[in-house]
């Protein structure tokens, strides 16, 4: 029982992790069908915040709060820097752009702090463990699965309550003409960008909470993380993103448990291949997204 219990909080840490990540990508997707490949770099600008702020002296709470409206700075610079002057163009234009602009982030980094990894400061409950229904836990896994569960919530609330979140769900299903009944179409995207910024910044929090240190290069690894669950939830679904997140970290953890030791540096062929065959099952995703609509 206690492995089953141990087992379950694994997943549901990671799985909160993910699905944020996955969120923060799908919700700019769902309205402009484009992928923003510069995603990872909001998780990078979070922890370097929270480096740069290291000596300042101020509670973690607030150079957290911080990191985060820096990830949703740079979400919206993304949108006016790298999408908004050439998304009418063409999409090969934007894609390009996207990548242009990760590129620039990194190297920024590069150039102005150090391609070395740099310690992020963490509060002491980072690292201690807590007893959970008879388990041994790190408390950052508590920490990430309320986190989630709260944001999660919170951002349910805002898509069906909330005006904007009307907006965005319109824009979502058909953005064209979501423009003729006189939706916002430059609010609606830079509140998506936004949202998805808030996303990874805490996402970045708990991510790197779990590392312990920042670099470069750092934000790759969530990008295609949140790439490959929202393929395999759904790309235009927000429930297939939040889903396929769970479902990816219940593989990944899964496969920690269940592989022999000298098979785990194979663990993401398993994953990739299980992921494979579901995508020959179900090519939309687990979830299918609205119809699709124009959105130009």
């Amino acid at each position: 029982m206690t492995t089953v219990i141990q087992f379950l909080i694994d997943v549901l840490s990671l799985g909160g992790a993910y699905a944020l990540m996955a969120l923060g990508l799908v919700i700019v997707y769902g309205i402009l069908r484009l992928v923003n490949f510069a995603y990872g770099e909001l998780i990078m600008i979070a922890g370097y915040v929270l480096y740069l702020m290291s000596g300042s002296g101020l509670p973690w709470l607030v150079m957290a709060f911080m990191g985060v409206l820096a990830a949703i700075a740079t979400g919206i610079a993304t949108d006016y820097i790298a999408f908004r002057p050439v998304r009418a163009k063409s999409v090969t234009a934007v894609l390009i752009t996207s990548f242009a602009f990760s590129t620039l982030l990194q190297n920024a980094a590069l150039l102005l702090v150090s391609p070395r990894p740099r310690p992020i400061p963490l509060p002491d409950l980072f690292s201690t463990t807590v007893e959970f229904l008879g388990v041994v836990t790190p408390a950052r896994n508590l920490i990430t699965i309320l986190a989630a569960f709260i944001l999660l919530s919170l951002f349910l609330f805002v898509m069906r309550y909330t005006i904007i979140g009307l907006a965005m769900r319109a824009a979502a299903t058909n953005f064209r003409m979501a423009r003729m009944l006189g939706v916002p179409a430059n609010l609606v995207i830079s509140s998506a960008f936004a949202i998805s910024g808030l996303l990874a910044g805490v996402a970045s929090l708990l991510w790197l909470g779990r590392i312990g240190s920042v670099v470069p290069g750092v934000g790759l690894e969530p990008l295609l993380i949140a790439f490959i669950a929202t393929v395999l939830g759904g790309m235009r679904s927000l429930e297939g993103a939040v889903l396929g997140g769970f479902l990816l970290a219940f593989i990944d953890t899964g496969l920690n448990y269940l592989l022999p030791q000298d098979l785990l540096k194979f663990r993401d062929a398993f994953t990739f291949s299980f992921v494979i065959l579901v995508l020959l099952w179900r090519p939309q995703g687990l979830i299918k997204g609205p119809a699709s609509g124009d959105r130009t």
